[in-house]
């Protein structure tokens, strides 16, 4: 039973002069963009750090609490900065112990995020655009439409709301988020410079310092910037996969047509070449009667010999309005065990949060559409509707 959560509260911004509309928020500025923001205040560079672990270690928006700057400095902050993230709209707890939050962004949309816990790590599910600029055909976000790419800002103030409001909740100051999934709404890679300032916080000592390793982005296979990504920011990747050949690809991830799968492995082979990162994983969601069949099961363990590789099996997680239903746990174990038997290292994702919305390909949020496309989805679902309820009558 989902539980609403009211009790926990974060400030999230501090105080601004009204005077000064385009004050600077500090909460999306990296070392390197910190350090060369001082600077141009005619400062030391290492304020940078300073105030990084003030704000992201501690926790702490509001400058005059900042002790360790001169009060000139602290009051010059006040007068033309200030340290926002994202406000909360709801807080909800799922009865296996995942919370999802509503977010509200500039625009009149909102986004979700997800913290998954389990018993040797904490993981947290973090977007990237509000809404997604793809439109893959089982994935609740893409029905939802676009509206923009998120700010380092926004990105990073997801782990900020997250890491301080789950040490409220569960009562420690230990680190609760051990891993951090780009796998909320969005396609990371389409919003490239933001994400990889936000993941670099994310590693740096003085923000959150977590592990390349345990930070993982999530890409339907944009080409270009998976290379990119491996010269920028090479943390774990994850692809989403989903077909074993072109023609079911291009059906269920249109993203394919510009780069199909050949293109997307011998990316996949670049990034993992003279690098730390051992594989790539792979993840197929099950659609009962798609791409279930035992001869999609062959044809994947053939690609999955081309590139070093783990495949993560997702029982899809349906949501109002679409057609797709999960494939039956018999034809997800017979699909597993023919990859295990071809050498594929295979796992099948437990699915956590579902009564909550807050399951794989579940995640919607709030979008005011730019691409209509939420729009033209409900009416082509009216019209299947309609043409049903003439031909059978009200259910």
């Amino acid at each position: 039973m989902q539980e609403k959560i009211h009790q926990i509260a974060v400030t999230t911004q501090t105080p601004v002069d009204a005077s000064c509309p385009s004050a600077i928020n500090l909460m999306g500025l990296d070392r390197a963009a910190m350090e060369a923001f001082f600077v141009d205040l005619g400062e030391k560079p290492f304020r940078a750090t300073q105030v990084l672990k003030w704000i992201h270690q501690l926790g702490v928006n509001d400058f005059s609490e900042m002790t360790n700057l001169s009060k000139q400095l602290r009051q010059s902050l006040s007068e033309s900065c200030e340290i926002r993230v994202p406000d909360i709209v709801s807080d909800e707890l799922s009865k296996d112990g995942t919370r999802k939050w509503l977010l509200s962004v500039p625009g009149k949309s909102a986004i979700e995020m997800v913290f998954i816990p389990e018993e040797s790590r904490g993981t947290l599910c973090v977007s990237s655009q509000v809404g997604c600029t793809l439109n893959c055909s089982f994935c609740a976000t893409g029905k939802q439409g676009y509206n923009r790419d998120l700010t380092t800002a926004e990105i990073i103030g997801q782990v900020w709301i997250a890491k301080h409001l789950l040490a409220a909740q569960y009562q420690t100051d230990d680190r609760i988020i051990s891993n951090v999934v780009m796998m909320g709404m969005g396609e990371p890679l389409l919003n490239f410079e933001n994400v990889v300032s936000a993941m670099h916080m994310m590693q740096d000592d003085f923000c959150f310092g977590l592990s390349k390793r345990r930070i993982t982005l999530s890409t339907a296979g944009v080409v270009p910037k998976i290379d990119a990504l491996k010269e920028s920011c090479p943390v774990s990747l994850a692809v989403s996969l989903h077909a074993p050949n072109d023609e079911l690809r291009n059906e269920l991830v249109p993203l394919n047509k510009k780069y199909p799968i050949a293109d997307l492995l011998a990316a996949c082979n670049r990034y993992v070449e003279d690098s730390a990162r051992s594989r790539i994983t792979f993840e197929y969601v099950m659609l009962q009667g798609v791409n279930d069949e035992l001869a999609h099961a062959h044809q994947l363990a053939v690609l999955m010999k081309q590139v070093p590789s783990k495949v993560n099996l997702i029982p899809f997680n349906t949501f109002e309005g679409i057609d797709y239903t999960r494939s039956s746990n018999s034809r997800i174990n017979r699909f597993r065990d023919v990859l295990h038997e071809n050498g594929v290292i295979v796992t099948v994702r437990k699915t956590r949060g579902d009564d909550i919305g807050a399951a794989c390909g579940q995640l919607a949020g709030d979008v005011m559409d730019r691409t209509r496309r939420a729009e033209k989805f409900k009416q082509q679902q009216n019209k299947i509707y309609t043409k049903f309820t003439q031909k059978f009558g009200k259910m």
